[in-house]
């Protein structure tokens, strides 16, 4: 060993390992550790090689919180999605740590459960986290509360169509995925066509159904509301909504349900009334979730790409922590047709 090489102490930890206990060891100065540990030091190759073997003699895990405020930085990002549980935002929040990781970023995922108060403790959690910006898969914040937030840190938001400094949105075209899913209903002869809805004040709902009146109107038929059931989003909501259309006796022969949670749902409840898919009745869905081609049969659907929107909301957050500035679009809906959708039998 070199005699300039600073030398380790032998100091025994009998406690929580500190910065300080590593600076001791390492026979070098408190504020050397520190910018180390950050990488901003500019030292000798023999002091960070002891502080290498101090952290790993003493087993030192930096304290993140600390190295964010003393670098300003924290190097996490906070999302807030719905429910960490929904298989379509599940896959979002992958397509978002995938993405984050490699670029040294960590993911909070928080729930709002898409209701606004709780949206907004949200917020304050992770502004108090001291997190570096903030995604949000959808939400019922309003766009107001949203502009206010992007002032003080980058956000980037799902399902909205927003511009404000710092803030970068990105929006799936939901009115063009409820008009192909129609679209393929009526192609197959179809013209009596139930739908079960989302919350009437989710935006994605409103779009997919007025999509589906486009279609309607283009193929000249007329909108009939018996047939539009409120669901929410659920598959408890899609059982819901097929015994209510079946109750009310109102014939149809295609169902389009907004997503393909409520649309497994609806499935359930038709064979547990003795009806059969597409025999019966043909069915679309909404979303292209990966257990929808294992379904019993197939279910045709509406691709809506949650991994890749993940991919790009985390991309777009990267952008802006560097000061650039995204122009990113996500990509846009595709038909999936599979085997729960066939030409109507005329009888």
């Amino acid at each position: 060993m070199s005699p300039t090489q600073p030398t380790l102490k032998n100091t025994k930890a009998t406690g929580p390992v500190t910065i300080e206990m590593v600076a001791q060891l390492a026979g070098v100065s408190l504020s050397t550790v520190s910018r180390i540990l950050n990488g901003t030091a500019v030292v000798s190759d023999a002091k960070k090689q002891a502080v290498d073997r101090a952290i790993a003699e003493l087993d030192f895990v930096p304290n993140p919180m600390a190295r964010s405020l003393a670098g300003g930085r924290s190097h996490s990002i906070g999302v807030i999605t719905r429910a960490i549980d929904s298989p379509f935002y599940g896959a979002a929040l992958r397509g978002i740590e995938e993405t984050l990781d490699p670029a040294g970023y960590s993911s909070l995922f928080v729930s709002g459960h898409f209701d606004v108060n709780l949206e907004k403790r949200c917020f304050d959690l992770l502004r108090g986290r001291r997190v570096d910006g903030i995604i949000v898969l959808t939400g019922h914040l309003p766009d107001s509360n949203l502009k206010t937030y992007a002032k003080s840190l980058p956000l980037v938001v799902t399902g909205r169509t927003l511009k404000a400094k710092g803030l970068v949105s990105l929006d799936f075209d939901n009115f063009e995925g409820g008009r192909l899913a129609t679209a393929h209903l009526l192609s197959l002869g179809h013209q009596k066509i139930a739908v079960i809805t989302g919350e009437a004040s989710h935006k994605d709902s409103t779009e997919r159904l007025r999509g589906h009146c486009a279609a309607l109107a283009a193929a000249g038929l007329p909108f009939d509301p018996r047939l539009v059931v409120a669901g929410d989003y659920l598959e408890l909501g899609g059982v819901r909504a097929v015994e209510e259309l079946l109750a009310q006796k109102i014939p149809f022969t295609g169902i389009f349900a907004l997503n393909d949670q409520m649309a497994a749902g609806a499935a359930l409840a038709l064979h547990r009334l003795g009806k059969h898919i597409p025999s019966d009745y043909s069915l679309v869905g909404f979303d292209d979730l990966p257990q929808s081609v294992y379904a019993a049969p197939p279910l045709t659907t509406v691709r809506q790409p949650a991994y890749e929107l993940g991919e790009l909301a985390a991309e777009c957050m990267i952008q802006l922590l560097k000061g650039e500035s995204p122009s990113v679009k996500p990509p846009g809906p595709s038909l999936i047709v599979r085997e729960s959708t066939r030409a109507l039998e005329r009888r």
